[in-house]
This record gives C-alpha cells, structure tokens and sequence, in this order.
C-alpha cells in the first residue's frame, strides 16, 4: 500500500504545553550547540590557539551537531512524529556530557547541571502518554490493521 492509500491524520486540537515545552528545551539545547561552536570558531580563526585546526575542527563540528535538536524542535512544535527519535538522542547524548561537566573543577559545573536537568526533563516530558498521542506515535503492532479493529 502506499501512502496515499493510508495517509497520516493531521493533528486536531491545540498542541499540548508539554510537547511546547519539550520541543522548547530541544531547541534551546541546540541553540546553545550552534552558539558554542560559532563561539570556538571565530576564537578558533582570530585567537591565538594551541591548535587553530583542532578549534575550527571543534566549532565546525558544534554547529552541524546543533542541526539535529534544531531539526527534531522544529519537527515537534509542528507534531512531526518522526522528530521524537532525533530529540531522544539528543537528550540521551547530553546526559554524558552532563556528567563530565560535573567532574570539573571550574565553572562548567553550573554549566553540566543545568543540562542534566535539562536533558531529563526534556526526556520526561518525550516520553509523556499526552507527547505520544500528539505527535501520532502508535506502539508495536498498532498499524493499519489494529486501528480498524479498535474501530469496529
């Protein structure tokens, strides 16, 4: 069958604030990616640092990661099922990075609080039964045939 046989239903309703919110600490992480890397590289171009490779290298790589919770933020604030995945692994990816801001012994430790909160909350608010249904996200074995079961 094609999709156009089955089309997805189109969101009704208001978008839930949990969904806003979730898809407003994806972005906000990813805004602070695309900020860190800009940040690196323009230190990177006009500073003067051990290794100017290493730092454009560095700030190149922060802004084509922060493309993916800009991406999965956009896809949630317009109820894109497919954008859960990406804002996930995103949370899931800071999580590490979280911790080891915490093992330093400077100002990176407000720094890695701040996005471990950010991260599990985010997570929480993903993962949430009002999230799912919004974004039209059906468990296993819930397809096309369970759908017209539930119907009759």
């Amino acid at each position: 069958m094609s999709s156009d046989q089955n089309p997805t239903p189109e969101p009704t309703g208001p978008r839930p604030r949990r969904l806003t919110y979730a898809a407003a600490l994806t972005g906000l992480e990813g805004l602070a990616l695309l900020v860190g890397g800009a940040w690196i590289l323009v230190l990177g171009l006009t500073g003067h640092p051990d290794d100017r490779q290493q730092a454009v290298t560095g700030g190149v790589t922060l802004i084509v990661l922060a493309l993916l919770p800009l991406l999965a933020a956009r896809g949630l604030l317009g109820r894109r099922g497919w954008s859960r995945g990406p804002a996930v692994i995103t949370q899931i990816i800071a999580l590490p990075v979280a911790y080891n801001l915490l093992q330093t012994d400077s100002a990176a430790i407000p720094a890695g609080i701040a996005l471990g909160v950010t991260a599990v909350l985010a997570l929480l608010l993903l993962v949430n039964q009002e999230t799912t249904r919004a974004l039209n996200i059906r468990g296993p074995g819930a397809g096309p045939v369970a759908d017209e079961a539930e119907r009759k």
